[in-house]
């Protein structure tokens, strides 16, 4: 049986890995809607209950999936999705986007995310990203109206400052915060997931596994297909893509010792950092979706938790995590 973890103290009990889906929709290759259908079925049948969306993920179209595949299903999961990422012209989403926090949008959003989900509530709502400009008072007062009229349940923040957490809880309580969160990206430990312990407030990780880094499936940036995002990425540039792999290396190496895949070893660390950490892998194939649930088989002694840590050390890790635009859209 799979086990559960509490989204925040007074949140849902959801499986302890869930799923990502960003990828079957963009940003990751081509989509597969046929693959993708298949993936999100055989995670509600091995236990996953804790999907992760949003409506920028194809601009709608990832949210759309998920309804059409999952919408008889509707009971058996804990449905996330987040607002704020926009476009200038919904006609052409190849133009100017930017970030709307504002209290009229997050209700706006709500209202089209519910009609392409073909749901009448979400479990979990994210204010995606923060403009700075917009008070997040208003931002949490608005989706604390969603709350109260029952399209919401709980509400959560991603990629936000410890103080604005603290601004936020201060309105209506915050379930949940969405940060990345790995081996490879590790400055949540400086003071937000303190901050999270405090208030009583789960973190869910996403990118789990470095953005494949870490899964050992990524030899060569040549190996990505032509429209993945991680081509523009600073990690896999030429400049520190070979610094990442070895230190991905060493992470093959420990896995190897416990019997799992470095995908495993990366994910077990992560759960073993607390059971406030709900991690979220991406995939859009069965097969990397039952070998990241299988993750959570995986037991690490406490001398190869240590190991993994000192095998990737934050300051050896190569590059940013976005280059300067998307940089400057996190941590408000």
């Amino acid at each position: 049986m799979v086990r559960q973890r509490q989204i925040g103290t007074d949140g849902p009990w959801v499986s302890e890995l869930g799923l990502g889906c960003m990828g079957m929709s963009f940003a990751y290759g081509p989509r597969d809607d046929a693959g993708s259908a298949d993936t999100l079925l055989r995670a509600l049948d091995l236990g996953v209950t804790h999907f992760d969306t949003a409506d920028m993920y194809g601009f709608g179209h990832n949210e759309e999936l998920i309804g059409r595949v999952l919408g008889s299903r509707r009971d058996e999961f804990v449905l996330a999705t987040k607002f704020g990422n926009r476009v200038e012209d919904p006609e052409n989403l190849t133009g100017r986007r930017f970030v709307d926090s504002s209290g009229p949008w997050a209700k706006q959003a709500c209202e089209e995310s519910l009609r392409r989900l073909g749901t009448d509530r979400i479990d979990l709502y994210y204010m995606h990203r923060r403009n700075p400009d917009t008070p997040i008072e208003e931002t949490v007062a608005a989706l604390a109206d969603l709350v109260q009229a029952g399209k919401v349940r709980w509400i959560g923040l991603s990629e936000v400052a410890p103080a604005t957490l603290r601004a936020a809880h201060a309105v209506h309580p915050i379930a949940a915060v969405q940060m990345e969160y790995s081996l490879f990206t590790r400055f949540v430990e400086d003071e937000m997931l303190a901050t999270c312990r405090e208030l009583g407030v789960a973190m869910v990780a996403y990118s789990p596994v470095g953005r494949g880094l870490l899964t050992g499936a990524v030899t060569t940036v040549d190996s990505l297909a032509a429209d993945d995002f991680r081509r523009s990425q600073p990690r896999f540039s030429d400049a520190n893509f070979d610094t990442n792999l070895a230190l991905a290396e060493t992470v093959r190496a420990i896995a190897a010792e416990v019997g799992a895949t470095p995908a495993q070893a990366a994910l077990a660390w992560l759960l073993a950092q607390g059971d406030d950490v709900l991690p979220i892998p991406g995939t859009k194939r069965v097969a990397y979706l039952e070998e990241n649930v299988a993750a959570a088989e995986v037991r690490l002694t406490p001398e190869q938790l240590a190991r993994l840590a000192d095998a990737v050390p934050p300051d050896e890790v190569a590059g940013e995590r976005y280059w300067p635009g998307g940089m400057r859209s996190v941590g408000h």
